[in-house]
């Protein structure tokens, strides 16, 4: 990054970021949603270096952004709801349910992977692919493998 756009950004962050910190922490109220969010906000701003007409343009581009980015990641939770590992005890209730995340964890990663993706991060076939950059006949033979595997292990 050349000086001119870092003395940018900082000009940028100074400016605003009390501001957009507020508005992300109304709609996220997640620190680390928001520092998530923030950080995506300034890397479009570099990344698309829009041209503004004066200050309030600016602002107003910035806060619309941070809405927006909020409101993306919000609706990408809904979608894909999870239970952390640090949950997994509470999130858990039926102790065999436990035992089977465990036997899951302790599976080779290619379908540990997989397996997370699809049944716990709730991900279809075709964007588990493109998440882990291998075909779709490829995830879908993991993830066959990988409840085989499973069962093998839950059998013993």
């Amino acid at each position: 990054m050349n000086t001119k756009n870092e003395t940018q950004i900082q000009r940028v962050i100074q400016a605003y970021g009390d501001l957009l910190y507020r508005t992300a922490y109304v709609l996220l109220a997640n620190p680390h949603d928001i520092q998530d969010v923030l950080q995506e906000v300034f890397l479009k701003y570099m990344d698309k270096a829009p041209a503004f007409r004066d200050e309030e343009h600016e602002k107003a581009w910035m806060i619309r952004t941070t809405v927006n980015l909020c409101k993306d990641f919000l609706r990408f939770n809904r979608r894909h709801a999870y239970v952390s590992l640090e949950q997994l005890d509470t999130a858990c209730e039926i102790p065999e349910d436990h035992e089977i995340m465990k036997e899951v964890l302790l599976l080779p990663p290619k379908y540990k992977a997989v397996l997370l993706l699809h049944y716990i991060e709730g991900y279809r076939l075709k964007e588990i692919s493109q998440i882990l950059g291998i075909s779709e006949s490829a995830a879908k033979k993991r993830l066959q493998r990988g409840k085989e595997a499973l069962k093998q292990k839950l059998t013993e």
